[in-house]
């Protein structure tokens, strides 16, 4: 398992990290920060986010299927869609990005009701419209910071962000299979040791300085403080997604990825951490 988690996490972190230098060759973004340019950045990373929260809604809607609770891809994946492309579109269309929100999620508490009178009428409709807007939410919202984060600083504070959450991920696997004795979170995922977090520790810290001197990011010292807080977070986020795995009774969201299991398990801790990460750049940044 291990084995396959190194070989395929560090296949898609290069395949990440190709996308992203893409797309900022695409928007010329490269070598022009965010407040320099007047092109609309984060494009292909957009298009990379669309793909993948298809397959994710897919996923949470077989988890919630675990619990009797009926989610509607027809509704979720597009307005998943629409709320994580949340940075993108008023910049292209030109209005408020309050607003866009606000009418996403509004639109969306209405179509949830009308899909389920259509479908089921009035049997648990508290539980499944729950369900609906959360995944909605979870998927859609928490993932229009990583854009975010891409559009509003730029490429290299949006790599170093994912490198330092899923490097720490892997360092906590790595450290947890070879060394972890005392368990970090017995109730909600048993595999998680404090000989893992102390690996995610070290790992997140090490990426994070070396974006930061190698970039010219931030200091180095508040590198370290960015790298020790989001192994936490990025940590934080994998239990998140094992909360919900718990309670639907499975191991992985999916069987499709080697090493990791579905793609929900390999944006679990991003998704969480990007919400902080768009806060912790923004505050620096002043």
């Amino acid at each position: 398992m291990l084995k396959y988690r190194l070989i395929f996490g560090t296949l898609m972190t290069i395949f990440f990290t190709a996308v992203a230098i893409f797309g900022g060759w695409v928007d010329g973004s490269l070598t022009v920060s965010p407040a320099d340019d007047k092109h609309v950045q984060g494009t292909v990373l957009c298009i990379l986010i669309t793909i993948l929260v298809i397959p994710a809604q897919l996923e949470f809607s077989k988890l919630a299927a675990a619990r009797d609770l009926r989610v509607f891809p027809a509704l979720t994946i597009p307005a998943s869609i629409l709320l994580a492309t949340t940075w993108y579109w008023p910049r292209v269309l030109c209005f408020e990005p309050h607003l866009y929100v606000s009418v996403v999620c509004a639109s969306s508490m209405l179509a949830c009701l009308l899909f389920h009178n259509v479908c089921y009428g009035t049997s648990s409709v508290i539980a499944n419209c729950g369900a609906n807007l959360f995944s909605i939410v979870y998927l859609g919202l928490l993932s229009a910071f990583v854009l975010g984060v891409r559009i509003d600083f730029g490429l290299w504070p949006l790599l170093m962000f994912v490198f330092v959450v899923k490097s720490s991920d892997v360092g906590a696997y790595a450290f947890g299979r070879l060394f972890g004795r005392h368990k970090f979170s017995a109730r909600i995922s048993p595999g998680k040791t404090w000989e893992g977090m102390a690996g995610a520790v070290i790992v997140a810290v090490i990426v994070a300085v070396a974006f930061a001197l190698g970039r010219g990011i931030m200091v180095w010292w508040l590198a370290m403080i960015f790298g020790f807080c989001f192994a936490f977070i990025g940590q934080l986020g994998d239990l998140a997604e094992s909360m919900i795995k718990r309670d639907a009774e499975k191991k992985d969201s999916a069987h499709n990825v080697p090493g990791f299991g579905g793609v929900l398990d390999i944006i679990d801790s991003p998704l969480v951490a990007g919400l902080f990460a768009y806060v912790f750049f923004m505050c620096s940044s002043r």
